[in-house]
């Protein structure tokens, strides 16, 4: 079973390593050392909250929440960024387990939402967030574009 834990500026190197490994599930070139400065930057300016999944002292997995705002609730959310397991640790209860963390935390923030995005491909990741409640939006629709 794994244990979940607050990520800090020491776990960034070890984060980085699965983050790398996050981008390449969403189709972006391997890059060890976009990674870490990502990773390093948003635990050192506090810009993100990162749970970690750990297991016999190996990160097996983590989240990533960013602080927004919902102008139509006039209240703080929570965006739930990025959450991934190794491939090896998935059905192990750990996706589950760092759900509940950044559910938890939202809550301790006053957050009166949280949100995340998935690959419409994701149906492993789908199941989970729908058995711990979380509903997918049908109302909205969700648009994009890059700019750099």
């Amino acid at each position: 079973m794994a244990t979940i834990k607050r990520a800090t500026l020491g776990d960034a190197q070890r984060i980085a390593e699965l983050f790398d490994d996050y981008r390449q599930f969403y189709e972006m070139p391997p890059n060890p050392d976009l990674a870490l400065s990502f990773i390093y930057n948003r635990l050192k300016n506090s810009e993100a909250t990162i749970f970690a999944a750990e297991r016999a002292s190996d990160i097996i997995g983590f989240c990533q929440i960013y602080p927004s705002f919902c102008s139509v609730h006039a209240a703080p959310i929570c965006i739930l960024s990025d959450l991934f397991v190794t491939p090896s640790s998935r059905g192990s209860g750990a996706g589950s387990h760092l759900l509940e963390a950044a559910e938890a935390f939202a809550r301790q923030t006053g957050a009166v939402r949280i949100t995340l995005q998935t690959a419409t491909t994701n149906h492993l990741a789908q199941g989970i967030y729908e058995a711990k409640g979380w509903i997918r939006n049908t109302t909205l629709y969700g648009y994009a574009k890059r700019l750099a």
